[in-house]
């Protein structure tokens, strides 16, 4: 797609939509597989930028690594470096080198690691000299990225010690945590998370055929478009009830928007119900990649909201709070920050501009999630292409509202 002009006037909507990959379960499969020296390639691995970045670093000859955009990419090859025998160097693009690190690099540097900062103190690019990782135990702010936390789990059944992490105050992104976790687990390594403490012992890693599922994430723009739609039926295949991806929340979430979710062998459908909240509240702390696609969403039904937990929306691509308070109030809604890790909109409007142009920031969700949006006014998406972060087809995809 190229920049230009949506607006999508579609009374009924009736689409089948097969959705990518989750990113997060691929790049996490990526690592695993790599530990544990597998002869199998990954079944249905993510087609998109942070995860073929990744792919591409783990099947590299070279030293130096530049992992562009992909935060994920950038925290769990961090820690994969580390404890991998070489000099190693690894950057990203200019707003990698302003996402901190500082957290993970203490943390692996005080379990062993030789890890300097080469521009920035704090950010990257980093030169790792990897080495054997003692281990051991620290502690970590719960209230930091879940990404730190699955990085070194993941690497620390090969630390000699082992690893215990406890996890202090406010532990956000739970579901990212047992998500790593379970997939150890498939991989042959036990690992115990009571009490905010995680406990994983010296262990070795099997090699597993490993299939990837769909990627709840991406299914949120989908309930969005027919929470927007207000009448129709959309099927998302490839995505299973009792997922291990957190963001399968979202079909709970959006009942209160319109929409049903019912369970099928190969995917699950999507109904509109006609029945809307008259406010929608909502702690995001465990998944804070849903945030954009309801503060979206509710704007453009002229649902009030109220979202906590959204403090790691801040250190993402970009500002999202920010981003969205900008973006939202072209449309006409003034969005404000009632308390810190908070976000509303009461109701409160402002004179919408005439052309409206939705700025990305880099930011693969910012263009999703503003794109439905096209369903109720003229709109476009400025560097529509950033979606290839993590959904490559989601033009196509999308394209399809008006074929229908």
């Amino acid at each position: 797609m190229t920049s230009g002009i949506l607006h999508i006037q579609q009374p009924k909507i009736q689409l089948e939509i097969n959705l990518p990959a989750s990113k997060s379960i691929s790049n996490r499969a990526l690592i695993l597989n790599a530990m544990s020296y597998s002869p199998y390639e990954i079944e249905n691995l993510a087609d998109c930028d942070d995860t073929n970045v990744l792919l591409k670093a783990l099947d590299s000859n070279n030293s130096t690594f530049d992992i562009g955009a992909a935060g994920t990419s950038m925290r769990f090859l961090t820690a994969f470096l580390a404890k991998t025998a070489g000099e190693w160097i690894i950057t990203g693009s200019e707003r990698m080198k302003n996402r901190p690190i500082k957290i993970l690099v203490d943390a692996l540097n005080s379990l062993g690691a030789r890890i300097e900062y080469v521009e920035k103190e704090g950010f990257p690019p980093l030169k790792i000299l990897g080495c054997a990782l003692m281990g051991g135990d620290i502690s970590l702010n719960g209230g930091v990225s879940s990404q730190y936390i699955s990085a070194l789990m993941m690497i620390a059944p090969y630390m000699i010690n082992g690893l215990t992490i406890k996890l202090e105050g406010n532990v956000i992104s739970v579901p990212y945590i047992r998500m790593t976790m379970q997939m150890m687990a498939e991989y042959g390594v036990e690992v115990t998370f009571e009490n905010n403490t995680i406990d994983i012992r010296p262990q070795t890693y099997k090699p597993v055929k490993y299939k990837v599922e769909s990627d709840w994430s991406g299914a949120s723009y989908w309930y969005e478009a027919l929470s927007m739609a207000g009448e129709g039926e959309i099927f998302l295949k490839g995505l299973k009830a009792n997922s291990t991806q957190g963001d399968s929340k979202v079909a709970d979430l959006f009942q209160q928007l319109g929409v049903n979710t019912s369970y099928q062998a190969e995917g699950v459908q999507l109904s509109s119900s006609g029945q809307y909240c008259a406010k929608f509240e909502y702690d995001f702390v465990n998944e804070p990649d849903l945030a954009q696609t309801f503060a979206v969403t509710c704007c453009m039904l002229h649902i009030p909201f109220h979202f906590k937990g959204v403090q790691s929306l801040k250190i993402k691509e970009t500002d999202r709070v920010a981003a969205l308070i900008t973006e939202l109030k072209k449309l006409g809604f003034v969005l404000f920050e009632p308390a810190e890790s908070e976000m509303a909109w009461a109701g409160e409007k402002c004179d919408p501009g005439t052309q409206i142009s939705i700025a990305t920031y880099e930011d693969h969700r910012m263009a999703m999630a503003f794109a439905p949006a096209a369903l109720k006014t003229a709109l476009s998406i400025e560097h529509p292409e950033v979606v290839s972060k993590s959904y490559p087809t989601f033009w196509d995809d999308f394209a399809k509202l008006t074929e229908t």
